[in-house]
């Protein structure tokens, strides 16, 4: 295994001032978080790919975002995230396929999205659409060579692996977010594994807390301090074979964010060294 972070990629910023950066921090690997289709060009993927290969930097992943509304919380995220709500089923299927395009055009094969609040029940109406969805986004992928992975978070293990199954390709796999498991109240990290831990291809490292209310998430917390146990995630992640990346993702902004990023990383790095 081995420690990167997460790199936003944005109008306002630079990305190989984004990859000088997380160097000087000593990450070598990122995923690249993007919410900006029209971003999405040959000139901009021609920037990574040259600033990557100056630095040293190995993207794992291109986290790819969708255009349209989203709330995340547990009332409107059920109308308004990922592939679910029928409304947005078309231009985000276009979103993931274009990002898909764009990622391969600087060598990435992963690519990683929210789903959205897959239903438990299989037999909700809107079940068998999002399936269908996914299965073009998927296939597309698989035409380029790439893999789909949902990030966890939305829905139960259960419901991810159910999804896995009746899509039905071979390139779908699990981007596991230790914290957001728990920021919305629907497994235990290191139990999830039991469940879906084959299918898992990258790893966000985050911590939380779980939710204390009906309508809103948990709170995100500096890793350590949460409920998550990434210790004790990691040294499950190694019994099953997994060597791949863990990726720190901490959700707020300023000193702070980079001070607690650098905590985690000494500790994530002091589990993996006992492997």
């Amino acid at each position: 295994m081995y420690v990167g972070v997460c790199v936003n990629h944005s109008w306002d910023r630079d990305i190989e001032k984004q990859f000088s950066d997380i160097v000087e921090n000593g990450f070598h690997h990122c995923q690249l978080v993007s919410w900006i289709p029209q971003k999405w060009t040959d000139e901009e993927a021609a920037k990574i790919k040259a600033a990557a290969e100056k630095l040293g930097v190995v993207v794992t992943a291109f986290w790819c975002g969708w255009e349209g509304p989203c709330v995340w919380n547990f009332y409107e995220g059920q109308q308004t995230l990922g592939l679910v709500p029928p409304e947005y089923r078309e231009m985000r299927i276009k979103n993931l396929c274009d990002g898909a395009d764009f990622a391969l055009k600087f060598g990435v094969k992963d690519v990683v999205t929210h789903m959205g609040f897959i239903p438990e029940n299989p037999n909700d109406p809107l079940y068998a659409g999002f399936i269908e969805s996914v299965r073009a986004v998927a296939e597309h992928l698989k035409s380029n060579g790439q893999n789909l992975l949902f990030e966890t978070g939305q829905e139960t293990p259960v419901a991810m692996l159910r999804a896995f199954e009746d899509v039905g390709t071979d390139n779908l796999g699990v981007n596991f977010d230790t914290g957001n498991v728990i920021l919305y109240g629907k497994a235990n990290p290191v139990d999830a594994i039991d469940v879906i831990g084959k299918h898992i291809k990258n790893i966000h490292a985050k911590d939380g807390l779980y939710p204390t209310n009906g309508r809103d998430l948990g709170e995100e917390v500096k890793i350590g301090t949460g409920k998550a146990n990434l210790p004790e995630f990691l040294r499950k992640m190694h019994s099953i074979g997994y060597d791949g990346p863990v990726i720190i993702e901490r959700e707020i902004s300023g000193e702070q964010q980079n001070i607690d990023i650098l905590e985690a990383k000494a500790l994530l790095e002091s589990v993996i060294a006992e492997f």
